[in-house]
């Protein structure tokens, strides 16, 4: 009798711990969208107004990963072995998604302002990659705590010149040896000595302000007053991208790469299906993600014949279950992904790879 209830004791608890609540997420392939396609309602997930706008075949797909689990909703053992066998899905630590101190409300927040971002930079990068001018026009959006430039400069004061030189804003056609906006402003505020004085000429509200800042050493040694800067970005064009409730900065490049294909007279893919995954800065830089191997999984699931992966997330890529069924092509820039989509479009195979 005590060796029966002990045994059913054991398992009791053993069934009671698959149960428990644990602090992981699953990772899982998640929803495919066409940048070059329609939304529900039939309108265009990236619409032009101001410019002449071109369909062309083919597809250019961003992806995406769902989550299960957070600090609302967590999951228990039995699902979590089960994701974790499972050769297209991951079990993550908590914290990777909703880091401590932060609700899943302020996560949410924080995806849509990635995703706003990386949208405004997409448009951006796709405008310098087709040499059509636009205005960047530098603002300070707040002042660090306990810096020189704290209680002297204002959010939303325009920073019109540093040193007596005007901030250049126009973009001249995307030259990318040219810095403008806050590109400008942090280069030459950083360039000198940390310690040596700074004057900034500001706009604020239409007043002109003079202000002399002492920079103290801010990161990698360089010379810093304090100021979180931002550009506000005037483009010739108004693209609007619509993806409903999707956040985060991981599909900027495919942004960038639908709206070029849309202002383009040629298509970019010439007819291939191409799904790709990184973010995007607004001089065309491509930068890693996670998720890689979920979304190559979805990606293969939707009919892609190409991924294309930021060279910093190539490590990823061999750990996806789609590993050898996509042609999978290495970019670090927007112009590497414009170029690799020429080759396909030609015909060609002579593709950067991960290694």
């Amino acid at each position: 009798m005590t060796l029966v209830a002990a045994l059913a004791l054991l398992v009791g608890l053993g069934y009671g711990s698959l149960l428990l609540p644990m602090p992981y997420l699953v990772a899982a392939p998640g929803v495919t969208l066409d940048t070059l396609g329609e939304q529900d309602d039939g309108e265009p997930i990236i619409e032009v107004d101001g410019a002449e706008s071109y369909e062309h075949d083919g597809s250019l797909s961003m992806v995406t990963v769902q989550y299960a689990g957070g600090p609302d909703h967590r999951l228990n053992l039995f699902t979590l072995v089960s994701a974790w066998i499972s050769p297209s899905q991951a079990v993550l630590p908590e914290e990777l998604l909703f880091p401590a101190g932060r609700s899943p409300e302020e996560v949410s927040q924080r995806q849509t302002v990635q995703m706003n971002d990386s949208q405004t930079d997409a448009t951006a990068a796709a405008l310098n990659q087709l040499d059509i001018d636009y205005e960047a026009i530098p603002l300070v959006a707040d002042a660090v705590e306990g810096m020189p430039a704290e209680g002297v400069v204002e959010p939303g004061d325009r920073i019109l010149e540093v040193d007596g030189e005007t901030v250049p804003t126009n973009t001249s056609g995307g030259d990318p040896e040219e810095l403008v906006g806050s590109a400008y402003v942090v280069e030459h505020v950083g360039a000198r000595e940390p310690g040596d004085p700074v004057s900034l000429l500001l706009d604020r509200d239409g007043e002109k302000i003079e202000v002399d800042l002492d920079t103290v050493e801010g990161d990698g040694d360089t010379a810093a007053v304090g100021i979180l800067i931002a550009d506000d970005m005037d483009f010739p064009v108004d693209i609007d991208i619509s993806v409903g409730e999707i956040g985060g900065p991981s599909a900027g490049m495919m942004f960038a790469l639908g709206i070029i294909d849309r202002l383009s007279e040629e298509g970019l893919t010439g007819g291939a299906h191409v799904a790709g995954s990184g973010t995007i800065t607004s001089d065309g830089t491509v930068g890693g993600i996670s998720g890689i191997p979920q979304k190559m999984v979805s990606a293969k699931r939707d009919g892609a014949e190409y991924f294309l992966v930021a060279a910093d997330s190539c490590s990823q890529v061999a750990q996806s279950a789609a590993y050898g069924e996509l042609e999978v092509v290495r970019v670090e820039t927007l112009t590497d992904a414009v170029n690799a989509l020429e080759t396909i479009r030609d015909g060609g195979d002579d593709l950067p790879r991960c290694e």
